[in-house]
């Protein structure tokens, strides 16, 4: 089955109605299942009325409006023609964020010598992402890959969301119904991929697609680093960032800490667990299943990556990989890969697959429609 497209064009309030307006009656039930989730202890660490929850995403719409005027226009426009909040969109968008900003609001007092007091669940995460070199590659391309995992109900809302902004660069990106980009590029060549991470540092700040399209709104990878250090992050998330000439910069960032290491001529291969002192200080203790997934994915995908005739195809077999790294749902967690991302930024390629990457089929899609 193709992957949806979902075009939108001119203001940021224009783009925002058009994506509210086609995803009307699939994003109501998304919004609820995904604030019901907000709430449950299994993935907060305390159970929280609907109400409750909806009054804490409010408290951090100000702190995306002062991070990203455009970008709230759009999540405006798209609340006015979906029929929901800027709450329940903020719970939409950056899910795993806010999970983070819950948690640590939810008795930080307690937990002040230890930022591991309570286990992430084991059903967050179990992406895989890497930055490819051009030295590695076979057409001395450099290339950013990834898959997208999450709890099996997300495959269903999975789309790639195509924009051409009055002021800003053309973009695509991998995305899910309401949110605003999760993997992406833009017309500049500008990549940015995402792995989630534990953080036990969480906020009222800014959730990570927020910061995603932020950056896929910049012509420089410089520019789009700046508003990746700038940000008030909410929670924690790795970056992984690519331009057209082939630089690579992944960054580990925390709500409070940031880790940032160049690619230089091997691979850089990130999954969901923080590897530098900087950014493990203020990780949440992680489920030994989801972190023992976690460093077998990042071996396993690093030896499959050291060689130097790298192609697109076989990053697409990498993500189809059943060993670590491709995910089937099933008991008890039900996480399964609901996606993929294949990038070549120099030549502006992007190759998007839904669902499990072993059994569908990749499909290119332009920047520009």
């Amino acid at each position: 089955m193709s992957i949806r497209i979902i075009d939108v064009a001119g203001t940021p309030a224009d783009m925002g109605r058009r994506h509210g307006a086609v995803a009307r009656q699939a994003l109501s039930a998304f919004a609820a299942e995904r604030v019901a989730l907000a709430g449950d202890a299994g993935w907060t660490g305390r159970s929280l009325a609907r109400e409750q929850v909806l009054a804490f995403a409010e408290a951090c719409v100000d702190a995306h409006r002062t991070y990203s005027p455009p970008l709230t226009a759009e999540l405006e426009g798209m609340a006015e023609a979906a029929g929901l909040t800027l709450a329940e969109l903020v719970v939409v968008n950056g899910f795993t964020d806010f999970i983070d900003a819950v948690y640590a609001a939810g008795g930080a007092a307690e937990r002040a010598s230890s930022a591991s007091a309570a286990p992430q669940s084991a059903a967050l995460d179990d992406c895989t992402a890497f930055l490819v070199p051009a030295e590695r590659s076979a057409d001395s391309n450099a290339m950013l890959g990834q898959t997208w995992d999450m709890h099996e109900g997300a495959e269903e809302h999975v789309v790639v969301l195509r924009g051409a902004p009055n002021d800003a660069p053309a973009f695509v990106t991998f995305t899910t119904l309401g949110c605003v980009g999760m993997i992406g590029m833009n017309e500049e060549g500008i990549c940015v991929g995402i792995n989630n991470l534990s953080g036990g540092d969480g906020r009222i700040g800014v959730t990570w697609p927020f910061v995603v399209r932020e950056m896929l709104r910049r012509r420089d990878i410089d520019d789009a680093l700046q508003c990746l250090y700038d940000a008030d992050l909410a929670g924690a998330h790795n970056y992984l960032v690519m331009d057209r000439h082939g630089r690579g910069v992944n960054v580990e960032a925390t709500s409070t800490a940031r880790h940032v290491v160049e690619m230089k001529r091997d691979a850089v291969v990130h999954t969901n667990h923080c590897v530098a002192s900087e950014t493990l200080a203020h990780q949440r203790r992680r489920d030994p299943i989801a972190q023992s997934g976690s460093e077998a994915r990042l071996e396993h995908a690093a030896a499959l990556l050291d060689r130097f005739d790298v192609t697109p195809a076989d990053l697409e077999a990498i993500t189809r990989d059943p060993t670590s790294i491709c995910y089937r749902s099933g008991s008890p967690r039900f996480v399964a890969t609901c996606g993929a991302v294949v990038m070549r930024p120099a030549t502006l390629d992007f190759w998007a697959v839904g669902g499990l990457p072993s059994e569908g089929t990749y499909e290119r899609v332009s920047v520009v429609a």
